[in-house]
């Protein structure tokens, strides 16, 4: 066969390879189930933490619960979301970079949905959740978990 019809033809590892990943939709639903499940859990062990009226103020032992399930949602998200196997120490780093800078952007978003456009509260925080988990999904996607 002639070099320029070969250059034509999709190698048959990128085929199969496209064959082998979910759609984005279902990426999106486990990113969801894995993230919805985050923060119940957030929810649930924040609040009996801070039931158990430890010295430490009510935001610290909050923000203690926050960073314990970084990792835990991180794995998740890696396996479950993702299915990827981009290497730990490339992929973990990014995910923190991505959760720091969605603080940032809910941060901002929150500013203009509630100080700028002074949006109900239940509407500004469903859109200040929607947006910055909408960036993430696809930061993570295309960027922390890519294996290539």
């Amino acid at each position: 066969m002639s070099a320029s019809l070969e250059s034509l033809m999709r190698d048959p590892m990128t085929l199969s390879d496209d064959l082998d990943r979910r759609s984005p939709i279902i990426e999106l639903v486990f990113f969801a189930l894995v993230g919805g499940s985050g923060a119940v859990a957030f929810v649930l062990i924040s609040n009996f933490a801070i039931a158990l009226g430890t010295p430490m103020p009510d935001w610290v032992v909050s923000s203690l619960t926050y960073a314990a399930l970084i990792l835990p949602v991180y794995a998740m998200h890696r396996k479950l979301s993702f299915q990827s196997e981009a290497p730990h120490r490339s992929a973990l780093p990014k995910y923190i970079a991505v959760q720091v800078t969605g603080l940032c952007l809910a941060s901002v978003f929150s500013y203009v949905f509630y100080a700028m456009f002074g949006l109900h509260s239940a509407f500004a925080s469903v859109l200040v959740i929607g947006l910055t988990s909408g960036v993430n999904f696809f930061v993570l996607r295309l960027w922390a978990f890519a294996t290539k």
